[in-house]
């Protein structure tokens, strides 16, 4: 599991699944940041994981302080699929 910032909006949502690094995994919580004051382009903070590590997310049994965090730009990303069904 880990925490990716997109700069940009894809147009992602919770459960969407992305590409990132070469890394396929599930957007678990999405937070979008920047919309009122802040950078020219919103962000993104991405909880991210496999599908393996849903089950740990739903349970908190992680320490978000310590997951690692990746900043990539919206244009990097492969979008899967764009939602959660």
């Amino acid at each position: 599991m880990k925490k990716v910032i997109i700069r940009g909006d894809p147009g992602i949502g919770r459960g969407a699944i992305i590409e990132v690094d070469g890394e396929e995994v599930v957007c678990f919580s999405l937070d979008r940041q920047a919309d009122y004051h802040g950078p020219d382009r919103p962000q993104l903070w991405c909880t991210v994981g496999t599908e393996e590590e849903r089950e740990t997310f739903e349970k908190r049994e992680f320490v978000p302080h310590f997951l690692d965090v990746v900043a990539v730009d919206a244009e990097a990303i492969d979008v899967i699929r764009k939602r959660g069904s």
